[in-house]
């Protein structure tokens, strides 16, 4: 697979630095590391993002995510590997990332467990990682970026 031009924040070099420093700034909010690759990894995964999932994993395995995790971020109802607090995290970002599939996007069920494991700093956090990964979800899967393609 070929992609069809290069990452848009790639030929416009201004917006790539702009990005990079809200993910960093998820990194300040509190939330374990390795919830956040969750949330990144679901996201791009619903949203069949290639480059996305697959620098994720590779994210996730080299900050120390057990195989089992990572093959079950797919089944996280289903699977015993997750704690309760990732479980509301996930939730909250298969709500977060499906907005039109519903016409509550973001059931308070959703929100208030996540508000159970989370304080506001943290949610913070979580929601601004949901919205990243879909930005560029959205920039690498309309151009066909593909897996293990470096920028």
């Amino acid at each position: 697979m070929n992609a069809r031009m290069k990452n848009p924040a790639v030929v416009l070099p201004e917006a790539m630095q702009p990005l990079l420093d809200v993910v960093e700034a998820t990194r300040q909010g509190g939330v374990p590391e390795a919830t956040l690759e969750l949330v990144h990894l679901r996201a791009s995964q619903i949203n069949g993002c290639s480059f996305c999932v697959d620098g994720g994993a590779k994210s996730a395995r080299k900050n120390g995510m057990s195989d089992e995790r990572l093959f079950a971020v797919a089944a996280w109802r289903e699977a015993p590997y997750f704690s309760d607090a990732e479980r509301a995290a996930l939730a909250l970002t298969e709500a977060a990332t499906r907005l039109a599939d519903s016409a509550d996007p973001v059931p308070d069920a959703v929100w208030d467990e996540a508000a159970d494991h989370f304080d506001e700093r943290q949610l913070a956090a979580i929601i601004l990682t949901i919205g990243v990964t879909n930005l560029f979800n959205r920039l690498n899967a309309t151009t066909k970026q593909p897996a293990g393609a470096g920028w």
